[in-house]
């Protein structure tokens, strides 16, 4: 592995920086499920007008302009109560779970890979669905972040692994690996 100049592998460095960036996307995503509970459905269909009139003004067939001024025509109260408890529980457990994994507990590591596995798993579903690029690049970053998050949960278990056979105290929010496994 390559070691940097400041400590730790560029590995390790990646994945710090990608959980921050992940963690990063789950408070924007409390901002906006916040938003969607104080903002009404013809309020968020006015700032969309507002926002996109200038390009409509100028192409009026721009793909993501009219796309955005019809989601926002037919946004209901219940299509937005939904968005926004879907923001903020899932940016709450996605801040819960990266700060956890920053802070090295060990017992986040399994559930943030099942977490992200499961939104996988729905990204995957929505791209056959209705394939889109963002999409596409969201999943793939999911995806690393996973990979990641494994390699760095058993580089943490083979160490609480060595410093128990070395008779070394092994910090105390690092479990002990089971035998066997």
């Amino acid at each position: 592995m390559v070691e940097s100049a400041t400590g730790g592998t560029l590995l390790d460095k990646t994945f710090r920086v990608s959980l921050v960036l992940k963690g990063l996307d789950g408070v924007l995503e409390l901002v906006g499920g916040i938003l969607l509970l104080l903002v009404s459905p013809a309020q968020v269909g006015f700032l969309v007008q507002f926002l996109t009139q200038h390009e409509l003004s100028e192409d009026p067939h721009d793909l993501i302009a009219t796309a955005l001024v019809h989601l926002a025509g037919t946004m209901t109260v219940s299509a937005t109560l939904f968005g926004a408890i879907y923001f903020l529980l899932h940016g709450l457990v996605k801040i819960v779970l990266v700060w956890a994994v920053l802070k090295d507990k060990l017992w986040a590591y399994p559930w943030m890979i099942a977490f992200l596995g499961v939104f996988i798993l729905y990204q995957s579903y929505e791209l056959v669905v209705a394939f889109t690029w963002g999409m596409v690049l969201l999943t793939a970053f999911d995806i690393f972040i996973v990979w990641l998050t494994v390699h760095e949960y058993r580089a943490h278990r083979t160490r609480a692994k060595d410093a128990n056979l070395q008779g070394q105290p092994v910090p105390e929010d690092v479990t002990q690996p089971r035998e066997g496994r």
